[in-house]
């Protein structure tokens, strides 16, 4: 999506050629690449050794995609205007740009999903998304953070109720099956989704050139990480809740009756506890209905509060620091801002890849991770160099502006009058 620059002001981190935010692009290339780790699995890297490919898995797992879905908000900002909403004819234009993406990102989503490759696709959310970031185009930063707080806070205790109501249906056989996918039960639903793309929405409308904003945005972030995965953690294991949850999942199932599990020992408990943290690092969306105590859980793709504050706390940290780092490195970051550029022709690329070499999940034999990130630095540095924007993104643009005519013509530009002999 195109990232409009403010209209006045220079700064190192915005390209002058083309009104990019060069540090924005940097940290989706990382949310690009990010995903390429989870969905190679941890046996897929040729270089790394083992524990060290499964600490980056780990790290990657979940946050990838929340990021990039927090950089699709602050891309939504910009291009509706940036530090102040557009409003009459040009915010319509706007809003049909966004329109076309979405319903452009759905339509591609739902291709790529036919291709039966074992990936939780979140293309076609994607496009749930910007249709549902619309109404708040015309909003500035402190009612989007407002927004974002809100549904952080009530969305996954309001998607654990309605599933509790609907009850589970089982296992998925694509990434997304419908409208209750979308917003409750998918693996990118809007519940926990929605507060990431609206958190970037709202740091999309301060100024990123200054210090004190990036300063904020790290500070913000680091204090949302300690209460999101360290205040699971406190809850977790000095308070006790992992064995209370154990004990929920264990009684649910009847493995035990009511008040049989008052006398286990902690040589009981020891393996029963480390099957649930399996348990709990495995979770693809949303939690089980099975007891309230899941919703205090922060793993990747838990869809609880805990995991919404501290995976937009890590999106606000990497993106304080791309946008330094930009301005410090300048240059040196073109292939990483080449890549961001072109985030979805790279992730669609990578689809493609996965489902012509090996459709089964798994590391793929002759394709490590690195040959994918240096493959997609390669052919984005090079395609940025010679032919400037990506194909896909290309593609949008000339959809999306087309779409942006038809909806409010641009105003001519009136011709100025020639002088009078004299005058």
């Amino acid at each position: 999506m195109a990232q409009h620059a403010p209209g006045t002001g220079t700064q190192e981190a915005v390209r002058p050629d083309s009104g990019r935010i060069v540090g924005v692009d940097v940290a989706r290339a990382l949310a690009v690449f990010g995903m390429f780790t989870v969905h190679l699995g941890v046996g897929a890297s040729g270089l790394l050794s083992d524990p060290a490919m499964e600490t980056l898995h780990d790290l990657a797992r979940g946050r990838s995609s929340a990021l990039f879905a927090f950089l699709a908000g602050v891309s939504i900002a910009l291009l509706s205007g940036r530090t102040v909403p557009l409003t009459g004819p040009p915010l319509h234009r706007a809003a049909a740009r966004i329109l076309v993406r979405a319903v452009i990102l759905a339509l591609l989503g739902g291709l790529l999903d036919l291709l039966d490759t074992p990936i939780a696709i979140i293309l076609a959310y994607y496009g749930g998304f910007f249709l549902l970031a619309l109404p708040l185009l015309r909003l500035r930063a402190p009612a989007l953070a407002a927004i974002a707080v809100g549904i952080g806070l009530l969305g996954p205790q309001v998607s654990y109720l309605l599933r509790s109501v609907l009850g589970e249906e089982g296992a998925r056989q694509g990434s997304i099956g419908g409208i209750t996918d979308l917003l409750l039960t998918g693996y990118y639903p809007v519940c926990t989704f929605m507060a990431f793309v609206v958190a970037g929405m709202a740091v999309g409308r301060l100024d990123l050139r200054a210090v004190s904003t990036r300063v904020g945005l790290a500070v913000t972030g680091l204090g949302l990480v300690l209460l999101g995965y360290g205040g699971s953690w406190v809850l977790l294991r000095p308070l006790g809740v992992l064995d209370r949850l154990v004990v929920a999942e264990m009684t649910a199932y009847g493995y035990y009756g009511p008040g049989d599990t008052a006398f286990l020992s902690d040589a009981d408990l020891g393996p029963l506890r480390a099957w649930m943290v399996e348990q709990i690092a495995s979770l693809h969306g949303t939690v089980p209905t099975t007891s309230p105590l899941w919703l205090l859980v922060a793993s990747p793709h838990s869809g609880t509060s805990f995991e919404v504050a501290g995976a937009t706390g890590t999106a606000l940290m990497v993106l304080a620091a791309c946008l330094v780092a930009a301005d410090l490195l300048g240059r040196g970051l073109y292939p990483l801002f080449a890549a961001g550029s072109m985030a979805l022709t790279l992730y669609t690329g990578h689809i493609l890849v996965l489902a012509v070499t090996d459709a089964d999940y798994g590391p793929l034999s002759g394709c490590p991770l690195e040959a994918f990130v240096v493959g997609g630095l390669l052919f984005a540095t090079l395609w940025r160099a010679l032919l400037g924007r990506g194909p896909l993104e290309r593609a949008l643009a000339v959809v999306g502006e087309a779409a942006a005519r038809n909806v409010a013509p641009e105003p001519a530009v009136p011709r100025s009058a020639p002088r009078k002999p004299g005058v």
